[in-house]
Parts: C-alpha cells; structure tokens; sequence
C-alpha cells in the first residue's frame, strides 16, 4: 500500500509504536532504492525525520528500532534534509544504537546487531554528507568507540557487517577530518591497532619478525585467493591507513616507529602477494596497498626484501624479488591500461623509483629488467613495446607530473649519471628533466649509489660513434645543406633565421633559451641572439681572412 508523507507523519504524531510501525515499514519498502528525492517536500521530510529521532529515544521493539534506523538512512540520502540528524543530539542518538557511545557510568550494552549495522549505516550517510555531523562526531569522540571496537578484532561476537560499516565510518571521519586523522594516528595508535585489525582480517601467522604467511598455509607457494568479506574488510584499513600515515614518508622516524611500520610492510607485502576473488578485486585491493606502502618511511620498505629465499622464488643477487617482481607487473599493466596516469600510475611508479634510490638490489633488479644492455640501436628509445620504450615515450607526455616521474624512475635506474641516462633515453627525451635539474651540460647529481659497470654490448659498441645523440638511435648520414655556400651566403642565412627568431620571441610565440653557467636553462635576450651569431661569424671571417694573409705573405 502506497503512503505519502503526511499520512506516514500522521501514523508517527500519534505516538502509538505499532502504528508507526506499519508506516514506516511501507515508507522503508518503496523508497528502498530511491536516491533522488521529490522537490518541495523539504519540509515534510525533515519532519518525518524529528519524529523518528523522537521514536528512537523511547524504549522500542527491535524491530521498530531497525524501521526508525532504517528511515533515517534513506532520508539522510537526500543532503538538502539533513538539518535534523546533523545537531549534536541526534549524533548522539545515532551513536548510541551503534554502540559506540563514551562516558562516564556508561555501560554499554549488547543490542541487535541488525540495529547496530543499520545506525552505522545512518551515521556513514550523514558524516559524508554534513559538515555539521563531522563536527559533532568530532566532539562526541566518535572515534574513541571506534577504537575501542577496533580493538576486538578477534572477538567472535562481531560478524563482518558490523566490522565492514566500523571500518567504512572511522575511513568517511578520518578522511574528513585533520583532527579526527591525528587523534587515531597519535593519541590511539592508529597505525599499530589498524595493523593488529588488518592481521586478524587476513588470518596471519609470524615465522620470523618480519616475515608473513598465512595460518595453515606457511611454507605453500601458492595461496588461494582470500574471501569476499576478507577483501572487503583488508580495503577499508589500508584506506584508513593511507589517512594516518599520509605525511609518514616526510618525516623523521623513531627506532619504534621505525618498527611498528616495518611490521605494517610486512603485512603489506603479504597484500600484495595475494589474490582475491577475481582479477578486477585483487587489482583493487593492490592499488590500495601501493597507495600505502607509498606513505611508508622509505628506509621501513626493506621488508619488501626480507622474506628467504624459497623454491620458486625470483632471487636476484640472493635477494627474493617477489614482492618487486609484482610491484613492477602492477605497474606495467597501469601504463599499458592508459587511463587516468596521473592517479594510477604515479603511486606504484613513484614507489618503485624511491624504493630503487634507496635500495641498492632493488635497482639493481629493476635496472636488469626496465634497462637491460642495449641492442637496438635502429630505432628511437621511444619506438617499441619493450618497458623502456613506454616509458621513455612518457617523457613528453603532456602532464607534467607523469613526464616527470617517468624521467625520474629511468634517471634513477641509471644511478642519475646523465651519460647513461642520455644513452637509453636519447638527449631529445632527457631534455626536460635534465634541464629542471641544471645537468643540461653533463655531469651527475650527488647520491649514494655504488660503483657498478655499466656493460655495454657489441652491437652498441659498434654502433655508437654513429648514434645521433639526440635520437638515440642510429641514423643516416645528412647531406649538409650549407655546402656550396659561401661564407657571406651563410651569414646570410643565419641572420635571417635569428630575425626570424627576434620576430617570434618579441610577439611572444616563442622564448629562446641558453644554459646558464648553473646548468640551468635561462631566457635569452634578442640583442644577446645577435651578438652571438655576428660574432661567430665574424670569428669565421677573421679566421679566413688570417688563412688569406699567411698565404700571400709565403
């Protein structure tokens, strides 16, 4: 049976449960799936929900309880009728069923776990969507409760939808709020207790410290992928720990932080190690842990490498590379997708170019497989389908931060000597970072990289005193198109190009540029383009004319 709203606010002003019942049961049925609302019932709507507020702090039924709940999650869909359940009091309700409350003589009971998850689900809803609820969430120390319950991960009496809905609204809070953020990463050890909830999600065991494996699956290869429910759950804490841990790579850390977040790499590595159900939820569920293991202090990732050496282990200079391996699949497979770069490829690459800065073997790994010993040398570094050759044709990509990454990674790799970078790269493609660097005349920027032979191979060797350097490939000799011309032709010619130059630059089309004695590139003046060509070409002529003199004086 259809109702409107005045008849169901009618059925709620009598104040009788069963009544209420009936209505909200009907109203709850046939706005199920409704998501946009009917313009003008502003008021109505925000009635309705004063009324259920109302209800809610009488002693009901369970099942009236869950109508109310369920009420207020569909009204609070709606952001232009939040006015009721936004206020201080009504989050103090909503808190209440979910069993999150704090105080003083508080003793919190057990009730329906139906009714928990469905005011967790109204309490998602409104802080997503109410700047007001954030506040007040904030200031009802919502996420002590949440901590709290954090903390009994491994307590049987939560079943996932409780779990799911915790973690869902402790990510909406701490993404919202800086405050919230800071409270659960300092004052409640948010780093430590989301890794403790992620462990018991996974159903972990240690053999050694920083060496992860699944309970009843330790020394297996081969993992079966991890539940739905499981994914689920391990996704909300890395997102909630990407919140935490967003400025953890930026700063200094102590010799128990330092310990805590190798404990969480672990943890991470054992993430990114396995599958889920489907390949479209493993990719998830690994790009939220690249995302992470991205926050994590830089020198804490050498628990990526930690784990022996097994059968069937990638093993590069005695270190197992698994982790590595996949890392550079993952990321791969981002570049070959083409979608959105900047937000899918960047975190894995920018993972994979510090964790090669600071760790020799990983560099070591990477380099042999991105920038393996040269032997084509027919085509441009930007022309194939091997891995450099994408990602060098990522270096004039038009987004800036994708180009400059992408060059960043390749210059690491090549121990950010501008040499090596230039031969794998060609100087065209080098050309922008290079510059930003002021390396435009050579040399190597400062870093702790050792001494390893950069081999080249016989077709190189052969090859390179005919490799265009700024190509980076072999080419044709050119015929010279100044040949034949007489030196006043080609003064000619050259000062024609430099007024052409003037002409563009004073129209502001074009900037030319010069290397400064820093190596950086700095503007370059018309009257200095002038001077410059006049006086090689005056140079040319008083050499000639040297040449003239001592040939008639013999």
């Amino acid at each position: 049976m259809k109702m409107d709203l005045n008849a169901i606010i009618e059925k709620m002003e009598t104040g009788d449960q069963d009544a209420a019942l009936t209505a909200l049961q009907t109203f709850n049925k046939e706005k199920s799936q409704c998501f946009s609302f009917t313009p003008g019932e502003e008021e109505d709507r925000e009635r309705l929900g004063e009324l259920v507020l109302g209800f809610l702090q009488r002693d009901l039924q369970p099942s009236c309880q869950l109508a109310c709940l369920e009420t207020i999650r569909i009204l609070s869909r709606d952001k232009k009728s939040l006015v009721p359940f936004a206020t201080r009091h009504a989050m103090q309700i909503l808190i209440r069923h979910a069993g999150l409350s704090q105080g003083e003589g508080f003793t919190p009971e057990i009730p329906d776990l139906e009714v928990i998850v469905e005011a967790l689900k109204c309490l998602c809803n409104i802080v997503f969507n109410s700047e007001a609820a954030q506040e007040a969430g904030a200031e009802l120390q919502l996420i002590v409760g949440l901590a709290e319950r954090l903390k009994q991960c491994r307590e049987p009496q939560w079943n996932h939808d409780v779990r799911f809905f915790d973690l869902r609204l402790t990510f909406l809070i701490t993404a919202l709020r800086v405050d919230v953020r800071a409270q659960l990463a300092r004052e409640l050890r948010g780093v430590s207790l989301l890794s403790e909830a992620l462990d018991a999600t996974l159903g972990l065991c240690w053999p050694d410290t920083y060496e992860v494996a699944r309970a009843g699956f330790d020394g297996c290869s081969e993992l079966p992928p991890l539940g739905r429910q499981e994914t689920e759950r391990a996704m909300e804490i890395l997102k909630i720990l990407f919140n935490v841990t967003f400025d953890s790579s930026r700063r200094k850390v102590d010799e128990e932080e330092a310990a805590t977040y190798r404990h969480l790499g672990a943890i991470l590595r054992h993430c990114i190690m396995s599958t889920s159900e489907g390949e479209e939820r493993t990719e998830e569920m690994h790009s939220h842990t690249v995302n992470l293991l991205g926050n994590l202090p830089l020198p804490c990732l050498d628990v990526l490498l930690m784990p022996k050496v097994q059968q069937g282990s990638i093993e590069y200079i005695g270190v197992n590379m698994d982790a590595v391996k996949v890392l550079l699949e993952f990321m791969e497979k981002r570049l070959d997708r083409g979608n959105k770069l900047k937000e899918t490829l960047l975190p894995s690459l920018n993972l994979l170019t510090e964790s090669a800065r600071i760790h020799r073997e990983t560099r070591k790994f990477l380099r042999m497989k991105v920038l393996p010993p040269l032997r084509d040398v027919k085509n441009r570094p930007e022309v194939g389908n091997a891995l450099r050759n994408k990602l060098v044709r990522l270096m004039t990509h038009i987004d800036t931060d994708v180009k400059h990454c992408a060059a960043e990674f390749l210059f690491v790799l090549c121990k950010e000597s501008v040499s090596r970078f230039i031969k794998y790269t060609g100087y065209g493609n080098a050309a922008g970072l290079l510059a930003a660097r002021g390396l435009m005349r050579g040399g190597r920027d400062p870093g702790h990289y050792s001494e390893d032979e950069d081999s080249d191979t016989e077709e190189y060797r052969e090859a390179k005193p005919h490799i265009n350097p700024v190509t980076g490939r072999v080419e044709e000799e050119q015929p010279n198109p100044m040949e034949g011309m007489t030196e006043e032709q080609k003064e000619y010619e050259a000062m024609k190009l430099v007024n052409m130059f003037d002409k563009l630059s004073r129209e502001q089309v074009i900037q030319p540029m010069k290397i400064g004695a820093d190596g950086k590139m700095t503007s370059l003046e018309p009257q200095e383009l002038h001077y410059l060509a006049s006086q090689q070409f005056g140079e040319s002529n008083n050499s000639d004319s040297d040449k003239e003199n001592k040939s008639d004086t013999g």
